[in-house]
């Protein structure tokens, strides 16, 4: 399998679970979604959030390298968050549909990735103003752990709430191999 396909695969479980996630909130009651569970970013609502606020800030620095200017068109009519709690929406059903742009958007680009863009130099500045010239490729590995980094704390905070979200296994859509 190659890089690339490694990158398809996970834009395709990004986009699995964050529809599971999504339909799994969805389903609490009212006031569930926001209230204080003692997480990073304090509620639901929030963490979901601040996904979302993490793909925009990376999807915008990458977008503003002229190698992925077209593909990511999309993310220059958005403005750049200006703190990973902000909020992008006015509400839950809001964020979801942002969600699924986001997911769309993500999944066609990997599908156009091509070997060498992953080796392409993306230069951007961190939120702090520290200037940055990372590998595309090793910065695709954070943006997808990043996703399910939080997304783990999202399906805890579910769980918590007695909601099951289900598997969560990358491997669940792991091709078998051919013997």
């Amino acid at each position: 399998m190659s890089r690339t396909a490694h990158f398809t695969l996970l834009a395709h479980y990004n986009e699995w679970m964050n529809e599971k996630l999504y339909e799994a909130a969805a389903a609490l009651p009212p006031g569930a979604l926001e209230a204080e569970r003692g997480a990073f970013f304090g509620s639901l609502l929030a963490t979901l959030n601040h996904i979302a606020v993490a793909d925009t800030i990376w999807l915008k620095r990458i977008a503003a390298h002229p190698r992925f200017a077209a593909v990511l068109a999309p993310m220059s009519h958005m403005a750049m968050p200006a703190a990973l709690d902000q909020p992008l929406c006015d509400s839950f059903d809001a964020l979801r549909d942002r969600r699924a742009w986001l997911d769309r958007m993500i999944r066609d680009w990997m599908a156009q990735l091509v070997e060498d863009d992953l080796d392409a130099v993306v230069s951007y500045r961190r939120m702090n103003g520290e200037a940055n010239n990372k590998q595309l490729g090793l910065l695709l590995l954070h943006f997808f752990n990043h996703q399910t980094h939080h997304r783990g704390q999202a399906t805890t905070l579910l769980s918590q709430a007695g909601v099951d979200v289900g598997v969560t296994d990358l491997l669940m859509l792991v091709p078998e191999a051919e013997v």
